[in-house]
């Protein structure tokens, strides 16, 4: 019912994360390409070293493009800023498909980490920015939906076609979204900064249709006007204790997300399964992999404002902590002895489901929720920009040190720090994260700014405002 009436903010969010599953498409893209790059006939000749750094470029180069993501998010808006997205992934995929060496895919890789590092920075912003309180959280998480669909089609289309043949495949998704999201609206918290509030009344009519009212417009003129009354400084998110706590909360939730092994199986999935030997193909145990991604991720969706982002990660941490040790136990008795596993092959097939279903009910989905409502409209781009930066970088160490890792100490050891560093992350997440299930972004402010000195002023239509003194 909620989906009928908010049918129009879907589209727009449908439209906007088609990028991040071009994103998805650079992250699944190595799981079928690398041990065709690394087999005795690769027409480009690859080691393992060099495989490592393909997975892993990508997500190094994402680092840098948050902080021009940022600025520009400012300047021209969330819509041209994502719109700029497409471009890397285009030239990315062009090179793909010309390469004939290493250093050419080299190049592909660090250029579309460019595109992943925009997209992740503008994409949480934009969907914040155009939903209604009652289904934000939910459309947050069609980021990682998306997303979890750019995979999957690596899955099922990439072990059966050659490197050009799916390179020819993903190009076409930023096209697509170029194509349609260039019919879609700013965000109307980018007109109301910039002091256009016609085209911020056009914007919000468009998005809420026949469920628009004027209260909702005066509500967030009055929210930001409030908030760019300080001007948001770089120093702020780091002086300002509730900037400051936002950040502690999301540095956590995301390096829990990635520290709990999610990158690291995804990039290297088909030699995972392939080295666990549980009875199904490598093949098809990622496309059931990346099936049962996107199936959770789609559920995900729907329980985020129902039950709220605190119980989801609770349980999503859980699982794939669990997960983990049992994966890395059955590996440990397959180093020992092969023979030891042979009645056991059924366990990889049972088990990384599980994980999967795990990280991806609350770790792959509600972070994304969280950081489009945790922040003011002054401070909200920088903020998006700094943690895109550190999931960069964490991303990039828990991609680059597992090869090295599985190599050197076993793959078992791999998935033992995994698990214990997933169960880290539930302690954390009792203690630290407030629930922000339906409540408005001054409500959200209002808890997290507790120990400031706040102007909280409560309206008759119940939204309110906050300001930090």
């Amino acid at each position: 019912m909620t989906i009928c009436r908010r049918w129009r903010e879907y589209v727009a969010a449908l439209s906007a994360t088609l990028i991040t599953a071009a994103a998805g498409t650079t992250i699944g893209w190595t799981s079928p390409i690398l041990p065709k790059l690394l087999a005795d006939d690769s027409p480009i000749q690859t080691s393992k070293d060099q495989s490592s750094w393909i997975a892993s470029f990508m997500i190094l180069c994402s680092a840098v493009s948050p902080i021009p993501a940022s600025y520009l998010a400012d300047r021209i808006g969330t819509k041209k800023t994502l719109l700029l997205a497409a471009i890397p992934y285009i030239i990315g995929w062009i090179l793909v498909m010309l390469a004939n060496n290493i250093p050419m895919i080299y190049a592909a890789r660090l250029i579309q980490g460019l595109g992943y590092g925009i997209a992740y920075t503008a994409a949480p912003m934009y969907l914040g920015e155009i939903a209604s309180n009652e289904v934000r959280g939910a459309m947050a998480t069609l980021i990682t939906v998306m997303s979890k669909f750019g995979i999957l089609s690596q899955y099922c289309i990439g072990p059966y076609v050659s490197m050009l043949g799916l390179a020819s495949f993903n190009i076409a998704i930023p096209i697509l979204f170029v194509v349609t999201f260039s019919a879609m609206p700013e965000s109307p918290y980018y007109y109301i900064k910039s002091g256009d509030t016609n085209r911020a009344e056009m914007s919000l009519k468009h998005l809420r249709g026949r469920d628009y009212m004027n209260e909702e417009l005066e509500s967030m003129s009055h929210l930001v006007n409030e908030n760019m009354k300080e001007k948001g400084r770089w120093r702020d998110l780091f002086t300002v204790g509730g900037n400051r706590k936002g950040l502690i909360i999301l540095f956590g939730i995301y390096f829990t997300q990635q520290f709990c092994g999610s990158t690291a199986i995804i990039s290297y999935a088909q030699q995972i399964f392939g080295a666990a030997e549980g009875g199904l193909r490598a093949e098809e145990a990622c496309i059931l992999f990346g099936t049962v991604q996107l199936l959770t991720s789609a559920i995900s969706s729907q329980l985020v404002d129902r039950l709220g982002r605190k119980p989801l990660l609770i349980v999503s941490s859980c699982g794939v902590g669990l997960a983990n040790i049992v994966i890395g136990a059955y590996f440990f008795m397959k180093f020992e002895s092969n023979d030891l596993v042979v009645a056991l092959k059924f366990i990889p097939i049972v088990v990384i489901p599980i994980f999967i279903f795990s990280y991806t009910i609350g770790l792959a989905t509600v972070p994304f929720a969280i950081t489009s409502e945790i922040f003011p409209t002054n401070i909200k781009s920088k903020a998006t920009c700094v943690i895109q930066i550190f999931v960069a970088l964490i991303t990039f160490a828990v991609t680059k040190l597992y090869q090295v890792i599985a190599d050197n100490l076993g793959n078992y050891v791999a998935f033992w720090c995994f698990g214990l560093l997933s169960v880290g992350g539930v302690i954390f997440i009792l203690i630290l994260l407030p629930e922000t299930k339906g409540q408005s972004f001054a409500a959200i402010q209002e808890k997290l700014y507790s120990n400031e000195t706040v102007v909280y002023e409560k309206r008759e239509d119940h939204s309110g405002s906050v300001r930090i003194l």
